[in-house]
Protein backbone atom coordinates (compact mmCIF):
# COMPACT_ATOMS: atom_id res chain seq x y z
CA UNK A 1 0.00 0.00 0.00
CA UNK A 2 2.96 2.57 -0.09
CA UNK A 3 2.43 5.50 -2.32
CA UNK A 4 -1.35 4.93 -1.99
CA UNK A 5 -3.81 7.13 -0.66
CA UNK A 6 -5.70 6.60 2.33
CA UNK A 7 -9.07 6.70 0.17
CA UNK A 8 -8.04 4.06 -1.64
CA UNK A 9 -7.99 1.64 1.35
CA UNK A 10 -10.83 2.55 2.54
CA UNK A 11 -12.73 2.09 -0.41
CA UNK A 12 -11.00 -1.90 -1.12
CA UNK A 13 -12.49 -2.03 2.60
CA UNK A 14 -15.90 -1.08 1.59
CA UNK A 15 -15.84 -3.11 -1.00
CA UNK A 16 -15.10 -5.92 0.58
CA UNK A 17 -17.39 -5.47 3.38
CA UNK A 18 -19.96 -4.65 0.59
CA UNK A 19 -19.23 -8.33 -1.28
CA UNK A 20 -19.74 -9.90 1.91
CA UNK A 21 -22.87 -8.64 2.68
CA UNK A 22 -24.52 -9.38 -0.63
CA UNK A 23 -22.93 -12.87 -0.31
CA UNK A 24 -24.99 -13.07 3.17
CA UNK A 25 -27.95 -12.00 1.93
CA UNK A 26 -30.39 -13.08 -1.08
CA UNK A 27 -31.71 -11.50 -4.05
CA UNK A 28 -34.76 -9.93 -2.03
CA UNK A 29 -33.00 -8.51 1.21
CA UNK A 30 -30.03 -7.05 -1.00
CA UNK A 31 -33.01 -4.78 -2.99
CA UNK A 32 -34.54 -3.75 0.10
CA UNK A 33 -31.84 -2.79 1.73
CA UNK A 34 -30.30 -1.35 -1.89
CA UNK A 35 -33.56 0.95 -1.89
CA UNK A 36 -32.67 2.31 1.68
CA UNK A 37 -29.96 3.52 0.84
CA UNK A 38 -27.67 1.12 2.72
CA UNK A 39 -25.71 0.13 0.28
CA UNK A 40 -24.77 3.17 -1.97
CA UNK A 41 -21.89 4.03 -0.19
CA UNK A 42 -20.96 0.90 -0.47
CA UNK A 43 -21.71 0.38 -4.43
CA UNK A 44 -19.63 3.85 -4.66
CA UNK A 45 -16.42 2.08 -2.89
CA UNK A 46 -17.25 -0.79 -5.59
CA UNK A 47 -17.15 1.56 -8.66
CA UNK A 48 -14.45 3.27 -7.15
CA UNK A 49 -12.30 0.51 -6.36
CA UNK A 50 -12.70 -1.58 -10.34
CA UNK A 51 -13.36 1.91 -11.93
CA UNK A 52 -10.69 4.70 -10.41
CA UNK A 53 -8.37 2.88 -8.25
CA UNK A 54 -5.57 4.70 -9.66
CA UNK A 55 -5.18 7.96 -12.28
CA UNK A 56 -4.63 5.72 -15.12
CA UNK A 57 -7.67 3.44 -14.51
CA UNK A 58 -9.82 6.55 -14.31
CA UNK A 59 -8.71 7.98 -17.74
CA UNK A 60 -8.84 4.62 -19.32
CA UNK A 61 -12.53 4.93 -17.88
CA UNK A 62 -13.42 8.50 -19.25
CA UNK A 63 -11.59 7.89 -22.12
CA UNK A 64 -14.47 4.45 -22.89
CA UNK A 65 -17.35 6.70 -21.77
CA UNK A 66 -16.17 9.44 -24.38
CA UNK A 67 -16.01 7.34 -27.01
CA UNK A 68 -19.36 5.54 -25.94
CA UNK A 69 -20.87 8.75 -26.05
CA UNK A 70 -19.83 9.74 -29.33
CA UNK A 71 -20.86 6.46 -31.19
CA UNK A 72 -23.75 5.27 -28.81
CA UNK A 73 -25.91 7.84 -29.19
CA UNK A 74 -25.35 8.58 -33.30
CA UNK A 75 -25.78 4.49 -33.15
CA UNK A 76 -29.27 4.68 -31.26
CA UNK A 77 -30.50 7.38 -34.10
CA UNK A 78 -29.32 5.55 -36.71
CA UNK A 79 -30.57 2.54 -35.93
CA UNK A 80 -33.60 3.08 -34.43
CA UNK A 81 -35.38 6.80 -34.74
CA UNK A 82 -34.04 7.58 -38.49
CA UNK A 83 -34.29 3.91 -39.52
CA UNK A 84 -37.29 2.82 -42.35
CA UNK A 85 -39.33 0.32 -41.76
CA UNK A 86 -42.11 0.21 -44.43
CA UNK A 87 -40.88 -2.67 -47.23
CA UNK A 88 -43.39 -1.13 -49.62
CA UNK A 89 -40.93 1.45 -51.09
CA UNK A 90 -37.41 0.37 -51.36
CA UNK A 91 -36.75 3.70 -52.53
CA UNK A 92 -36.79 5.58 -48.77
CA UNK A 93 -34.12 3.50 -47.74
CA UNK A 94 -32.45 4.94 -50.94
CA UNK A 95 -33.24 8.32 -49.60
CA UNK A 96 -31.95 7.63 -45.75
CA UNK A 97 -28.53 6.17 -46.86
CA UNK A 98 -25.93 7.54 -44.34
CA UNK A 99 -28.91 8.96 -42.04
CA UNK A 100 -30.72 6.03 -41.41
CA UNK A 101 -30.91 1.85 -41.43
CA UNK A 102 -32.95 0.47 -43.45
CA UNK A 103 -34.51 -2.74 -41.95
CA UNK A 104 -37.24 -2.94 -44.33
CA UNK A 105 -35.04 -5.20 -45.97
CA UNK A 106 -35.05 -7.96 -43.47
CA UNK A 107 -38.91 -6.98 -43.03
CA UNK A 108 -39.16 -7.88 -46.88
CA UNK A 109 -37.21 -10.79 -46.85
CA UNK A 110 -38.14 -12.55 -42.82
CA UNK A 111 -39.66 -15.56 -44.52
CA UNK A 112 -36.89 -16.49 -47.02
CA UNK A 113 -34.81 -15.68 -44.12
CA UNK A 114 -36.62 -18.13 -42.17
CA UNK A 115 -37.61 -20.74 -43.91
CA UNK A 116 -35.79 -20.49 -47.49
CA UNK A 117 -37.52 -21.67 -50.79
CA UNK A 118 -39.84 -23.91 -48.87
CA UNK A 119 -43.66 -23.48 -50.10
CA UNK A 120 -45.45 -20.02 -48.74
CA UNK A 121 -48.67 -21.69 -47.72
CA UNK A 122 -46.67 -24.26 -46.12
CA UNK A 123 -44.31 -21.81 -43.97
CA UNK A 124 -46.57 -22.80 -41.10
CA UNK A 125 -44.51 -26.78 -41.17
CA UNK A 126 -40.93 -25.08 -40.20
CA UNK A 127 -42.09 -22.17 -37.84
CA UNK A 128 -43.24 -25.22 -36.05
CA UNK A 129 -40.15 -26.68 -36.12
CA UNK A 130 -38.56 -23.81 -35.02
CA UNK A 131 -40.55 -23.69 -31.88
CA UNK A 132 -40.21 -27.43 -31.41
CA UNK A 133 -36.19 -27.15 -31.45
CA UNK A 134 -36.41 -23.90 -28.94
CA UNK A 135 -39.01 -25.60 -26.82
CA UNK A 136 -36.20 -28.69 -26.42
CA UNK A 137 -33.73 -26.08 -26.09
CA UNK A 138 -35.13 -24.50 -23.21
CA UNK A 139 -36.00 -27.85 -21.43
CA UNK A 140 -32.45 -29.13 -21.68
CA UNK A 141 -31.35 -25.80 -20.12
CA UNK A 142 -33.63 -26.03 -16.96
CA UNK A 143 -33.05 -29.16 -15.66
CA UNK A 144 -36.44 -30.05 -14.88
CA UNK A 145 -37.38 -32.78 -17.06
CA UNK A 146 -35.48 -36.20 -15.58
CA UNK A 147 -32.59 -37.53 -18.60
CA UNK A 148 -34.82 -40.74 -19.64
CA UNK A 149 -37.79 -38.94 -20.36
CA UNK A 150 -35.64 -35.70 -21.40
CA UNK A 151 -34.53 -38.23 -24.42
CA UNK A 152 -37.78 -39.39 -25.28
CA UNK A 153 -38.65 -35.84 -25.21
CA UNK A 154 -36.10 -34.75 -27.73
CA UNK A 155 -36.99 -38.32 -29.96
CA UNK A 156 -40.15 -37.21 -30.17
CA UNK A 157 -39.36 -34.06 -30.87
CA UNK A 158 -37.26 -34.95 -33.99
CA UNK A 159 -39.64 -37.53 -35.43
CA UNK A 160 -42.10 -34.09 -34.84
CA UNK A 161 -40.30 -32.03 -36.93
CA UNK A 162 -39.17 -35.07 -40.02
CA UNK A 163 -43.03 -35.22 -40.58
CA UNK A 164 -43.78 -31.17 -40.23
CA UNK A 165 -40.59 -31.00 -42.67
CA UNK A 166 -40.82 -33.52 -45.49
CA UNK A 167 -44.79 -34.08 -45.10
CA UNK A 168 -46.33 -36.71 -47.21
CA UNK A 169 -48.35 -38.07 -44.17
CA UNK A 170 -51.31 -37.05 -42.18
CA UNK A 171 -52.31 -34.85 -45.45
CA UNK A 172 -49.16 -32.58 -45.23
CA UNK A 173 -47.63 -32.17 -49.31
CA UNK A 174 -44.73 -33.52 -49.29
CA UNK A 175 -41.40 -31.36 -49.56
CA UNK A 176 -38.47 -32.50 -50.84
CA UNK A 177 -35.30 -30.89 -49.16
CA UNK A 178 -33.81 -29.28 -51.60
CA UNK A 179 -36.55 -26.27 -50.34
CA UNK A 180 -35.32 -26.42 -47.04
CA UNK A 181 -33.21 -23.16 -46.04
CA UNK A 182 -32.90 -20.40 -44.02
CA UNK A 183 -32.98 -20.40 -40.36
CA UNK A 184 -34.87 -23.73 -40.32
CA UNK A 185 -31.84 -25.42 -42.30
CA UNK A 186 -29.08 -24.04 -39.78
CA UNK A 187 -30.87 -25.23 -36.47
CA UNK A 188 -31.20 -28.38 -38.24
CA UNK A 189 -27.79 -29.25 -39.40
CA UNK A 190 -26.37 -27.89 -36.17
CA UNK A 191 -28.75 -29.64 -34.50
CA UNK A 192 -28.55 -33.15 -35.45
CA UNK A 193 -24.91 -32.51 -36.14
CA UNK A 194 -24.28 -32.08 -32.33
CA UNK A 195 -26.63 -34.77 -31.35
CA UNK A 196 -24.59 -37.34 -33.20
CA UNK A 197 -21.19 -36.16 -33.33
CA UNK A 198 -20.99 -35.73 -29.41
CA UNK A 199 -21.62 -39.51 -29.04
CA UNK A 200 -19.06 -40.22 -31.61
CA UNK A 201 -16.77 -38.26 -30.70
CA UNK A 202 -17.20 -40.27 -26.83
CA UNK A 203 -16.11 -43.46 -28.88
CA UNK A 204 -12.94 -41.98 -30.17
CA UNK A 205 -11.66 -40.34 -27.44
CA UNK A 206 -11.50 -43.62 -25.80
CA UNK A 207 -10.17 -45.44 -28.74
CA UNK A 208 -7.49 -43.09 -28.76
CA UNK A 209 -6.43 -44.17 -25.39
CA UNK A 210 -7.00 -47.60 -25.89
CA UNK A 211 -4.69 -50.50 -25.23
CA UNK A 212 -5.49 -52.18 -28.08
CA UNK A 213 -2.93 -50.99 -31.22
CA UNK A 214 -5.61 -51.42 -34.05
CA UNK A 215 -8.21 -49.49 -32.63
CA UNK A 216 -5.87 -46.74 -30.99
CA UNK A 217 -4.21 -46.53 -35.17
CA UNK A 218 -7.53 -46.72 -36.49
CA UNK A 219 -9.01 -43.53 -34.68
CA UNK A 220 -5.42 -41.84 -34.56
CA UNK A 221 -5.47 -41.68 -38.38
CA UNK A 222 -9.54 -40.58 -38.33
CA UNK A 223 -9.36 -37.62 -36.10
CA UNK A 224 -5.57 -36.52 -37.28
CA UNK A 225 -6.81 -37.20 -41.45
CA UNK A 226 -9.89 -35.09 -40.35
CA UNK A 227 -8.29 -32.09 -38.23
CA UNK A 228 -6.04 -32.10 -41.08
CA UNK A 229 -8.14 -30.51 -43.96
CA UNK A 230 -10.51 -28.06 -43.73
CA UNK A 231 -14.46 -28.69 -44.09
CA UNK A 232 -14.77 -27.23 -47.08
CA UNK A 233 -12.97 -29.95 -48.41
CA UNK A 234 -14.66 -32.24 -46.53
CA UNK A 235 -18.03 -31.02 -47.56
CA UNK A 236 -16.92 -31.07 -51.20
CA UNK A 237 -15.66 -34.66 -50.71
CA UNK A 238 -19.07 -35.79 -49.75
CA UNK A 239 -21.07 -33.62 -51.85
CA UNK A 240 -18.80 -34.86 -55.33
CA UNK A 241 -16.55 -37.30 -54.62
CA UNK A 242 -18.65 -39.77 -52.49
CA UNK A 243 -21.50 -40.70 -54.89
CA UNK A 244 -18.77 -41.95 -57.30
CA UNK A 245 -17.45 -44.63 -54.58
CA UNK A 246 -21.57 -45.94 -54.52
CA UNK A 247 -22.68 -48.91 -56.00
CA UNK A 248 -24.90 -48.11 -59.53
CA UNK A 249 -28.37 -47.36 -58.44
CA UNK A 250 -27.36 -46.23 -55.13
CA UNK A 251 -27.49 -42.23 -54.10
CA UNK A 252 -27.70 -40.31 -51.11
CA UNK A 253 -29.41 -37.36 -50.87
CA UNK A 254 -27.52 -34.31 -51.00
CA UNK A 255 -28.36 -32.85 -47.70
CA UNK A 256 -27.59 -36.08 -45.88
CA UNK A 257 -24.39 -35.71 -47.25
CA UNK A 258 -23.84 -32.51 -45.96
CA UNK A 259 -25.26 -33.62 -42.77
CA UNK A 260 -23.06 -37.04 -42.65
CA UNK A 261 -19.75 -34.47 -43.26
CA UNK A 262 -20.62 -32.27 -40.81
CA UNK A 263 -21.17 -35.07 -38.36
CA UNK A 264 -17.69 -36.67 -38.47
CA UNK A 265 -15.99 -33.13 -39.22
CA UNK A 266 -16.80 -32.05 -35.58
CA UNK A 267 -16.53 -35.73 -33.93
CA UNK A 268 -13.46 -35.35 -34.40
CA UNK A 269 -12.42 -32.18 -33.12
CA UNK A 270 -14.95 -32.87 -30.10
CA UNK A 271 -13.17 -36.50 -29.59
CA UNK A 272 -9.82 -34.35 -29.08
CA UNK A 273 -11.38 -31.51 -26.45
CA UNK A 274 -12.80 -35.12 -24.27
CA UNK A 275 -9.45 -36.66 -24.83
CA UNK A 276 -7.77 -33.33 -23.20
CA UNK A 277 -10.25 -33.99 -20.05
CA UNK A 278 -9.57 -37.46 -19.72
CA UNK A 279 -6.29 -37.02 -19.39
CA UNK A 280 -6.82 -34.87 -16.42
CA UNK A 281 -8.49 -37.26 -14.31
CA UNK A 282 -5.47 -38.93 -12.45
CA UNK A 283 -5.12 -42.91 -12.98
CA UNK A 284 -4.89 -43.71 -9.57
CA UNK A 285 -8.93 -42.85 -9.07
CA UNK A 286 -8.88 -45.90 -12.63
CA UNK A 287 -6.54 -48.02 -10.34
CA UNK A 288 -8.70 -47.76 -7.11
CA UNK A 289 -12.40 -48.59 -9.43
CA UNK A 290 -10.17 -51.48 -11.10
CA UNK A 291 -9.46 -52.77 -7.24
CA UNK A 292 -13.12 -52.67 -6.61
CA UNK A 293 -14.05 -55.11 -9.23
CA UNK A 294 -15.59 -52.73 -11.69
CA UNK A 295 -15.07 -53.06 -15.46
CA UNK A 296 -13.91 -50.98 -17.65
CA UNK A 297 -17.34 -49.91 -18.86
CA UNK A 298 -18.49 -49.63 -15.22
CA UNK A 299 -15.09 -46.83 -14.59
CA UNK A 300 -15.75 -45.21 -17.49
CA UNK A 301 -19.18 -44.67 -17.46
CA UNK A 302 -20.01 -43.72 -13.84
CA UNK A 303 -16.42 -42.85 -12.51
CA UNK A 304 -13.97 -41.19 -15.49
CA UNK A 305 -16.52 -39.59 -17.87
CA UNK A 306 -18.36 -37.87 -15.81
CA UNK A 307 -15.17 -36.16 -14.28
CA UNK A 308 -13.76 -35.61 -18.07
CA UNK A 309 -16.46 -34.13 -19.35
CA UNK A 310 -16.93 -31.37 -16.65
CA UNK A 311 -13.48 -30.55 -16.80
CA UNK A 312 -14.01 -30.73 -20.62
CA UNK A 313 -17.33 -27.72 -20.35
CA UNK A 314 -14.99 -24.47 -21.71
CA UNK A 315 -14.17 -25.99 -24.24
CA UNK A 316 -16.98 -28.33 -25.66
CA UNK A 317 -19.46 -25.74 -25.85
CA UNK A 318 -16.64 -23.46 -27.31
CA UNK A 319 -16.37 -26.21 -30.10
CA UNK A 320 -20.67 -25.85 -30.51
CA UNK A 321 -20.38 -22.35 -31.10
CA UNK A 322 -17.54 -22.83 -34.11
CA UNK A 323 -19.92 -25.77 -35.39
CA UNK A 324 -22.98 -23.89 -35.21
CA UNK A 325 -21.31 -21.09 -37.23
CA UNK A 326 -19.46 -23.33 -39.29
CA UNK A 327 -22.70 -24.33 -40.77
CA UNK A 328 -22.64 -21.79 -43.17
CA UNK A 329 -20.26 -23.09 -45.09
CA UNK A 330 -22.61 -25.56 -46.65
CA UNK A 331 -23.44 -23.06 -49.81
CA UNK A 332 -20.77 -24.27 -51.52
CA UNK A 333 -22.94 -27.11 -52.04
CA UNK A 334 -25.89 -25.39 -53.06
CA UNK A 335 -27.77 -25.37 -49.74
CA UNK A 336 -29.26 -22.19 -48.34
CA UNK A 337 -28.38 -21.53 -44.75
CA UNK A 338 -29.31 -18.68 -42.83
CA UNK A 339 -27.05 -16.36 -43.81
CA UNK A 340 -26.73 -17.49 -47.37
CA UNK A 341 -30.36 -16.73 -47.93
CA UNK A 342 -29.26 -13.41 -46.58
CA UNK A 343 -26.95 -12.90 -49.73
CA UNK A 344 -29.37 -13.93 -51.99
CA UNK A 345 -31.55 -11.32 -50.51
CA UNK A 346 -29.09 -8.73 -51.02
CA UNK A 347 -28.77 -10.24 -55.30
CA UNK A 348 -31.92 -8.42 -55.46
CA UNK A 349 -31.52 -4.84 -57.23
CA UNK A 350 -33.97 -3.09 -55.07
CA UNK A 351 -32.33 -3.71 -52.02
CA UNK A 352 -28.49 -4.02 -53.35
CA UNK A 353 -26.39 -1.91 -51.27
CA UNK A 354 -28.05 -1.86 -48.11
CA UNK A 355 -25.18 -4.79 -46.73
CA UNK A 356 -24.67 -3.33 -43.24
CA UNK A 357 -28.16 -3.89 -42.14
CA UNK A 358 -27.86 -7.31 -43.52
CA UNK A 359 -24.88 -8.26 -41.71
CA UNK A 360 -25.82 -6.80 -38.83
CA UNK A 361 -29.18 -8.51 -38.47
CA UNK A 362 -26.87 -11.30 -39.42
CA UNK A 363 -24.68 -11.02 -36.53
CA UNK A 364 -27.15 -10.69 -34.15
CA UNK A 365 -29.19 -13.45 -35.18
CA UNK A 366 -25.88 -15.58 -34.82
CA UNK A 367 -25.42 -13.88 -31.25
CA UNK A 368 -29.09 -14.76 -30.64
CA UNK A 369 -28.34 -18.09 -30.28
CA UNK A 370 -24.39 -18.67 -29.38
CA UNK A 371 -24.29 -16.07 -26.33
CA UNK A 372 -27.20 -18.12 -24.57
CA UNK A 373 -24.95 -21.66 -25.48
CA UNK A 374 -22.24 -20.19 -23.92
CA UNK A 375 -24.22 -18.78 -20.58
CA UNK A 376 -25.67 -21.96 -20.65
CA UNK A 377 -21.95 -23.70 -20.14
CA UNK A 378 -21.55 -21.26 -17.60
CA UNK A 379 -24.42 -22.33 -15.66
CA UNK A 380 -23.64 -26.10 -15.94
CA UNK A 381 -20.48 -25.76 -14.54
CA UNK A 382 -21.38 -24.19 -11.52
CA UNK A 383 -24.51 -26.30 -11.22
CA UNK A 384 -21.74 -29.61 -11.46
CA UNK A 385 -19.42 -27.95 -9.40
CA UNK A 386 -21.76 -27.70 -6.24
CA UNK A 387 -22.75 -31.23 -6.95
CA UNK A 388 -19.24 -32.47 -6.63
Amino acid sequence: TMGRRPWFEQSCERAIRATELVKERDAEDVWRIAGSGALRGHAAAILRVRFFSTWSSALVTFVILLIAWKIVPPFIDWAFFNAVWAPENPNLCRVAIGYGACWAFVLDKYRFILFGTFPVDQHWRPALAIVILLGLYALSAVGVVRRPSLAALWLAGFAAIAVLMWGGVFGLPYVENQRWGGLTLTLLLSTFGIAFAFPLSILLALGRRSQVPLVRWLTVAYIELIRGVPLISVLFMASVMLPLFLPAGVSIDKLLRAQLALILFAAAYLAEVIRGGLQTIPRHQEEAAQALGHSYWQRTRFIILPQALHIAIPPLVNTFIGFFKDTSLVVIIGLLDFLTTIKVGLAEPAWNGFGVEAYLFAALGYFAFCFPMSRYSQALERRTARKS
